[in-house]
Formats: C-alpha cells, sequence, structure tokens
C-alpha cells in the first residue's frame, strides 16, 4: 500500500467488518443451518435466519463504521450521508434502475447459451401457486413482468434498510480510506474484499448452494467475480454522486431483483454460472459494467470535506 493509506483505520475497520459478520455467520452455521440438516426450514428457523443475515451479517460493515470513528478518534466528518441530491440525482436514477436492466441482459446471456434450462410457463412459481391453492386472472408472463416491474418500483425503498448496514461501511468508508490508492485500484481492491466477506454465508449454501462442483470454493470466487462488478458501478455511483445513497439504492435494487432469472428456469442450472445475477453468467452486465468503469475516464465529485483527498495513485519514484 501507498504511503498516504491510513493502514491503522483500514486495519481496525476491517477486523470489525469481518469480525462481527462472521460472528453471526457463525451463529447462523449453528442455530439454523446445523440443526436444518439440509431439510426445509421451519418458520422459527426462517425468522431466526433472516435477523441473523439482514440485521446481524448486513449491519457490520456500518457498526465497523462507527467502531473504528470511536476507537480511533477519528470524528463523524466524512460520513457521505448528505443525499446532495440536486447536483447528483442522475445518479440516483442509474442506481435505481440499470441493476433491473443489467440483470435481464445476465438472464438473456444465460439462457441464450443453456436454451434447455429455459421455460417461460415459470414451473417453480406454478407449483408454489399448486400448493398454496391459488388461481391467477393472468398468464404467468403477465405475472412475470409485474414482478419485474414491482422489483423496480419498490424493492429499492423496502430493501434500503438493510443494504444501508453495507453501503455505510463499504462504500461510505472503506472507499474513501482507498482512493490515495488511485479510484481503479481502490474499486478494484473493495470488490475483491467485499467478496471475500460473504465466504461464511457462501459456504452455508446462500447463493450457489451445496451441490456443485468445486464447492465451496468456486463459489466463493464467483461471488468475489460478482462484488468486483456490483461493486465498481455502487462506486462509480457513489463517486459521482458524492454521497453513500445512490450506492445503497443500488445495492437494494441489486438485492430485489437478483432471482429474477430464475422464475423463468427449469430443471438444475449450474448456479455458479447463472441464471440468479450472482452467476458468472447472470451477473455478466455488472462484469461489463464494471469494466467499463475501471477502462473509461470519468471524474469523481467529492463532497467538499474530503475533495482533497488524493484520487490518482502517485507517480513513481526514481
Amino acid at each position: 500500500m501507498n504511503a498516504n493509506i491510513d493502514r491503522k483505520r483500514i486495519g481496525i475497520f476491517l477486523a470489525f467488518a469481518f469480525g462481527i459478520a462472521w460472528f453471526f455467520g457463525g451463529l447462523l452455521y449453528l442455530l439454523v443451518v446445523r440443526p436444518s440438516g439440509g431439510q426445509a426450514l421451519t418458520p422459527v428457523q426462517q425468522t431466526l435466519s433472516f435477523l441473523l443475515l439482514a440485521v446481524g451479517y448486513m449491519s457490520a460493515p456500518a457498526l465497523a463504521n462507527v467502531l473504528t470513528r470511536i476507537v480511533t478518534r477519528e470524528g463523524w466528518g466524512n460520513l457521505w450521508l448528505l443525499p446532495r441530491f440536486q447536483k447528483g440525482w442522475q445518479y440516483w436514477v442509474i442506481a435505481w434502475v440499470v441493476p433491473a436492466l443489467l440483470t435481464l441482459f445476465g438472464s438473456a446471456v444465460f439462457f441464450l447459451l443453456f436454451p434447455q434450462y429455459y421455460d417461460p410457463s415459470m414451473p417453480l412459481v406454478q407449483e408454489q401457486l399448486r400448493k398454496s391453492g391459488v388461481t391467477l386472472p393472468f398468464s404467468m408472463g403477465a405475472l412475470f413482468w409485474l414482478q419485474t416491474v414491482q422489483a423496480i418500483l419498490i424493492a429499492p425503498l423496502m430493501n434500503s434498510i438493510f443494504t444501508f448496514g453495507e453501503e455505510f461501511g463499504w462504500r461510505a468508508y472503506l472507499l474513501q480510506k482507498l482512493l490515495p490508492l488511485g479510484k481503479h485500484r481502490a474499486l478494484l481492491l473493495l470488490g475483491v474484499i467485499w467478496g471475500i466477506w460473504h465466504a461464511p454465508v457462501i459456504a452455508q449454501g446462500h447463493n450457489y448452494g451445496t451441490q456443485y462442483a468445486g464447492y465451496p470454493w468456486l463459489g466463493i470466487l464467483a461471488m468475489t467475480i460478482f462484488t468486483i462488478g456490483a461493486g465498481c458501478f455502487l462506486g462509480w455511483a457513489t463517486l459521482k454522486a458524492g454521497s453513500v445513497w445512490p450506492a445503497v439504492i443500488g445495492h437494494a435494487a441489486i438485492n430485489g431483483i437478483a432471482g429474477l432469472g430464475m422464475l423463468l428456469s427449469t430443471g438444475k442450472p449450474n448456479p455458479v454460472l447463472g441464471p440468479s445475477v450472482a452467476g458468472l453468467l447472470g451477473g455478466m452486465g455488472f462484469l461489463l459494467v464494471g469494466l467499463a468503469v475501471l477502462l473509461i475516464p470519468w471524474k469523481v465529485s467529492l463532497p467538499e470535506e474530503t475533495a482533497v483527498l488524493e484520487i490518482h495513485p502517485p507517480s513513481p519514484q526514481a
């Protein structure tokens, strides 16, 4: 790392972010995953799983932000919490809508390469409807687009309550601490860190299950590749808007529509590939956007209190 990097605060932040999250990940395994033995979760286990993941695990980076500031007496500047909506409203809109477009693109790529897994009749949904005794007054195609519109309009608002816990840590704190490396290096490194942070829950079967070749390491690798692409997109939105809120909304939008491709799937596709957005093909849209963020020149728009941060790597010294 460059001498301008605040190694001490970065190290303390990462210790808190990983330590708190992996503690809750351990509780999840001990209290839910192991007792279930791979069977369907009971209502109590489902509630406990949600609390441990959405409230405990996902809040760890935000808690790390707060605790690092307290422990190191850093103060409460540079929080990046001001909306700055008037100056960067377009990045809010992009963060809100683009994840749905990228998810649809990734699903299309997966089904074009593996058409045997595509079924527009949505067999999984039909099975759930049959079990619940519900009869729809419209077609399955209409239901798909209704779900898509709902995910675009509503999910970013509802999920933001939980994604704030990650973004207030990753994009609002760690990203600015890594900026002296240059924005491209900072985004790449943060994407790798974010992916590895997911390792315990990936190993427990989240996102990819456990029945795939290379479990769990291939799943952790696939998640890290996805977080690099998605992280570049969210980091770009943050740095362009000068606020963490577009990243909060964008992350919430991703979570709300991530499984859209699964509605159209049949059989047993390889989850590491797709059609979920966390798959290598399902997440192709985010990977391409992340690559564009790294290759196409753009300028940041930092809040005034952090505008003095070096955002380009220093020139090599002779």
